[in-house]
């Protein structure tokens, strides 16, 4: 039924359809993006929207670290991608006046990558280490020691004749960013000071994101359309950023330049993201589970299978947010869909559907 209504829309745009199959309301980062997104990111905790939890005692130890004339403790910063994790990094690393040295958990493949970083930083500096859950036991166990005790233990030499030497670093604050906070050893999460989860955002603090951020861009931007973009962008900035430049070109090329409610609609409703901030994948998803399995219970490996997606794509890329918006339930048997699903598809609910 959905389907049906954005083929009858004037706009309908199958190659443009296709550009956006690379999953438009997706919160992973692409490389063609980072330019603006630095662009797009704000520079101090002031101009940062939301996360009070965070900034309120994030600001306080910062300046309790200026008085004491020392680097702020190591931060450990979980929660899902496009959130604000690299921009806090960089936000912390500007106002405790350091330079921020980016890496991530997958690039540090052998102990010397890790220690010829580390003695490249100067007192004060920021190590941020992106995917800090996917580095190797090896590496953890040499970050140990430097996040410690600011030294790092090198072994010289093989055999008999091999020794070791501990080589002081200067004082720094280590930063690491997961997606996957289960997936961190114990050790290593005991060695963060602070330890930060970012929630997904609310409905004003996106709407606010949209129109500073079109500011930025210089777009001139109705009230009721950065509302719906921000309705529609899954409570995550990342996402919101990827939609307002998307109705930004259709409003240049099909409008006349400004963005107000009716661009806004026709955009969206061209590049198929709904209301709720659902693409077509997730609609594939919902209906597989009405339409195949009689509303669920269905197990994830069945799912998986049926819509020709990886188990763990389904579990950490599609599965949390329609989760989150009520959209399916996770049952001891596997997934339904809920009421809401039924509503939002236009399929008739009946309760027999979802009996367990």
């Amino acid at each position: 039924m959905i389907d049906e209504i954005y083929k009858l829309n004037e706009d309908y745009d199958p190659e443009l359809i296709k550009e956006a199959e690379e999953r438009l309301v997706g919160s992973k980062s692409r490389d063609e993006e980072e330019i603006i997104e630095v662009t797009l990111r704000p520079q101090n905790l002031i101009e940062f929207v939301g996360q009070h939890h965070i900034k309120d005692p994030l600001n306080i130890s910062m300046e309790a670290a200026k008085k004491r004339n020392e680097p702020i403790e190591h931060v450990l910063l979980y929660g899902n991608p496009g959130l604000g994790k690299t921009t806090l990094a960089n936000i912390i690393a500007k106002e405790m006046e350091g330079n921020i040295k980016v890496t991530a958990g997958p690039a540090l493949e052998r102990v010397g990558d890790l220690a010829a970083i580390l003695s490249n930083l100067e007192e004060g500096d920021v190590l941020f280490i992106d995917e800090i859950h996917r580095m190797n036991k090896t590496i953890e166990e040499v970050l140990y020691s430097a996040m410690e005790d600011f030294a790092i233990d090198i072994i010289i030499g093989k055999g008999p004749a091999a020794r070791t030497m501990r080589m002081p670093l200067d004082k720094f604050t280590l930063i690491g960013a997961t997606t996957k906070m289960s997936l961190l050893s114990g050790p290593l999460r005991d060695r963060f000071g602070h330890v930060f989860h970012l929630n997904f955002y609310e409905h004003e603090d996106i709407e606010k994101i949209v129109n500073r951020n079109a500011k930025i861009l210089e777009v001139d931007i109705h009230p009721d359309a950065s509302g719906i973009i921000a309705k529609r962008a899954r409570r995550t900035p990342r996402v919101a950023n990827r939609l307002l430049k998307r109705v930004r070109d259709f409003a240049q090329v099909r409008h006349n330049g400004k963005i107000d409610e009716e661009a806004t609609h026709n955009a969206l409703d061209m590049l198929r993201v709904d209301e709720h901030g659902l693409d077509e994948v997730d609609r594939k998803i919902l209906n597989t589970i009405i339409d195949n399995f009689d509303g669920g219970p269905v197990g994830l490996s069945t799912l998986a299978a049926a819509v020709a997606e990886e188990m763990d794509t389904i579990e950490t890329v599609y599965e949390p947010y329609l989760l989150q918006t009520g959209m399916i339930e996770r049952t001891p048997r596997g997934r339904k869909a809920s009421k809401l699903a039924y509503k939002h598809l236009g399929k008739k609910y009946t309760a027999q559907d979802n009996l367990i």
